[in-house]
């Protein structure tokens, strides 16, 4: 009786272990397939109003971020942004705008390479600009020393206390910028390339997904297993 209820035991104890491996690699399956799927997903080249992507009481939505967007209103300062890295993985001193919206909120303004700010004299604090740019959120890493002309990263939270208008949590690296003389022509900043929101790559989960269904086989395997000197 003992001995029944032993193997009973051990063999529940075994179909257990085995589903929950088969699980893992059933688990990590889906996650491969989900990669493969975020991947093959078209790229969204349509532009939202801004205040259909973020608002200003709030961190950037996760799945607004990279989107392209679109405000318009009047820049009210200018700073310096150093060592920043692009697209291209290319390290330069950034010009960036905060631009007051007809909201009365304000949203940093990646404009483009701090070397060429003075390359459109037309945009004045009174002119005002319609921008189209894609949407990132605030950098936690701290890239220079801040100061009242400088931002130490792109961050809103440091320029509370310059402005009263209420500030946006992200950025916006600009793509274009129109004036009442039209188009501004400079050379744009390379967005950085957005990795997908599912961790690993394709390979990886697949990897994942032999070694739990071996871990089934083997733990299915180990009941029959006898060992050299129990088969004397």
């Amino acid at each position: 009786m003992k001995t029944t209820i032993k193997r009973t035991l051990q063999a529940l104890l075994v179909l257990v272990l085995a589903l929950t491996f088969i699980g893992l690699g059933v688990w990590q399956l889906q996650r491969a397939q989900d990669l493969q799927d975020y991947v093959a997903l078209p790229i969204d080249r349509t532009i939202y109003p801004l205040l259909e992507k973020s608002a200003a009481t709030g961190i950037v939505p996760g799945e607004s971020i990279g989107k392209l967007v679109t405000t318009s209103g009047y820049y009210i300062a200018t700073y310096k942004a150093p060592n920043q890295k692009d697209g291209n993985d290319v390290v330069d001193d950034w010009e960036v705008g905060l631009l007051q919206n007809e909201t009365d909120t304000a949203i940093l303004v990646v404009r483009g390479l701090w070397s060429q700010r003075l390359s459109s004299p037309e945009i004045a604090m009174s002119t005002r600009v319609e921008v189209v740019g894609t949407l990132l959120p605030a950098q936690n890493d701290d890239r220079a020393v801040n100061t009242a002309s400088q931002l130490s990263r792109l961050d809103s939270s440091i320029l509370v206390a310059s402005t009263d208008a209420q500030l946006f949590e992200g950025f916006i690296l600009a793509k274009s910028e129109v004036s009442r003389s039209g188009l501004v022509d400079r050379t744009r900043i390379t967005p950085p390339e957005l990795t997908s929101e599912i961790p690993g790559f394709y390979w990886q989960h697949i990897s994942y997904v032999v070694i739990w269904w071996f871990m089934a086989l083997l733990v299915l395997w180990l009941p029959f297993y006898k060992r050299d000197d129990e088969r004397v």
